[in-house]
């Protein structure tokens, strides 16, 4: 059984800075692609950042600057540091993996998803 469990939300003023971490555990093979995303009531959930395993990472334009996703692969983590946060980076962030196993010689890739983790940023 794999999973993705998120750390490290909280509430901060703006302008603050906040780190997520995300770790992996499980029967894992490999660990592909990971990323960020958040969520807020009523709207689609939306990328924030991504990193492959050979460490080239993509950033929202409206976090550009501010967040930074990294990964520490020996750890299967996956952080996300935030700083000059804005009261709109308010939402409950996602950790999301594209992971394979292998069970026998059942090789498969699929996509996982942490719990969430709420992060509020007070004006």
């Amino acid at each position: 059984q794999v999973q993705l469990v998120e750390s490290g939300g909280g509430l901060v003023q703006a302008g603050g800075s906040l780190r997520l971490s995300c770790v992996a555990s499980g029967s894992i093979f490999s660990i592909n692609d990971m990323g960020w995303y958040r969520q807020t009531p009523g709207k689609q959930r939306e990328l924030v950042a991504s990193i492959t395993s050979s460490g080239r990472s993509n950033h929202a334009d409206s976090v550009k600057g501010r967040f930074t996703i990294s990964r520490d692969n020996a750890k299967k983590t996956v952080y996300l540091q935030m700083d000059i946060l804005k009261p709109e980076d308010t939402a409950v962030y996602y950790c999301n993996a594209a992971i394979s196993t292998l069970r026998g010689l059942n090789f498969r890739t699929n996509d996982y998803w942490g719990q969430g983790t709420q992060v509020t940023v007070s004006s």
